[in-house]
């Protein structure tokens, strides 16, 4: 039998209020946990590896940039600005998106962590017809022919700090204590996941350098000038079809040919584009020196195209990849 309880009026009203009260508190900006995770905001995949791998269960991590977009060309929408203001942490990474770079200026987060002021940046490229040359220092700022490195056109410090295993081990450890501050109770788990994810990333840096010891050639050329801070750890140097932005213009005759000659007196046998960009000028550089063309990719977003599900097994490919054309392996 089904008894009929009858509750007053006023009950119902004031548990409704009070509900509607609850909501509110809960949807506020800047500290509010959705199902009790942190909220978590990156601005493209490589910060979104960090905030996943340092957060664990505790966070719920939105990725700005979707899988398949070009980070460099992100624009946000009225939404996504909107929801950014909504979040208890931001990881982002300056000079990469500029519009990522306005909205968390103006978003009034407390607890927001710049990768790029986590680690020390570098200008990599030469003044050569405006075109990347980044070679290996060792951290001098110089080559191992003791010649000093040059701005970019201009373009400032190289942002693509994330395919340095050790620069990006040095950004976990800032983005941990943000989450850390940000969300108090879970501080020694975020320690924890924090210490595990140096380690993993110090292994990477070890299989990169035993993986690149005995290579027949130091020279490689890509599309996109993205590899700085990798070719600077490794004593490799970087030839660049296009600069520090991806897409940044046409190539000009006499660039083509200089690259022509590079490749012939170093002995490059591979040209390598990546998978968010269009692979027709490695081609035909690759067609006109007779070599073949390779993946080389910035991880600047996973997608179905990539050699790998996450950061570190993508950059595991690139080694691959590398010691492949240069002859290490």
């Amino acid at each position: 039998m089904n008894v009929r309880r009858h509750i007053p009026t006023a009950v119902l009203a004031g548990a409704s209020v009070l509900g509607v009260l609850t909501l509110s508190a809960c949807s506020g900006s800047g500290g509010g946990k959705a199902d009790g995770k942190l909220n978590v905001t990156a601005s493209f995949y490589p910060m979104e590896f960090l905030a996943q791998e340092i957060g664990k269960d505790h966070v719920q991590v939105t990725d700005l940039t979707k899988p398949g977009t070009e980070p460099h060309d992100l624009e946000l929408s009225p939404r996504q600005t909107a929801e950014l203001g909504e979040s208890d942490a931001i990881v982002y990474l300056k000079g990469v998106q500029p519009a990522v770079d306005k909205a968390v200026q103006q978003s009034g987060v407390e607890h927001t962590v710049d990768a790029a002021s986590l680690t020390r940046l570098k200008k990599h490229g030469s003044e050569v017809d405006g075109h990347d040359h980044t070679t290996g220092d060792n951290g001098t700022g110089h080559d191992e022919h003791g010649h000093e490195g040059h701005d970019h056109e201009g373009d400032g410090d190289d942002p693509h700090i994330w395919l340095d295993p050790v620069k990006l081990a040095e950004v976990a450890k800032g983005v941990g204590k943000t989450f850390a501050d940000a969300d108090p109770a879970h501080k020694a788990d975020y320690a924890r996941n924090t210490d595990d994810l140096v380690k993993k990333l110090t292994d990477l840096d070890k299989k990169f350098q035993d993986g690149l010891k005995n290579k027949k050639s130091d020279t490689f050329i890509t599309t996109h000038a993205a590899f700085g801070y990798l070719a600077e750890r490794y004593g490799l140097t970087e030839e660049a079809i296009n600069g520090i932005d991806p897409e940044s213009g046409d190539v000009s005759g006499s660039r083509m040919k200089e690259l022509q000659k590079l490749a012939k007196d170093h002995h490059v046998n591979t040209v390598f584009f990546e998978t968010l960009t269009s692979p027709a000028m490695a081609r035909t550089l690759a067609k006109d020196l007779g070599v073949k063309t390779d993946v080389l990719d910035p991880i600047e977003g996973i997608t179905e195209k990539s050699r790998g599900k996450d950061y570190v097994q993508v950059m595991e490919a690139n080694l691959a990849a590398l010691q492949k054309a240069l002859g290490a392996k």
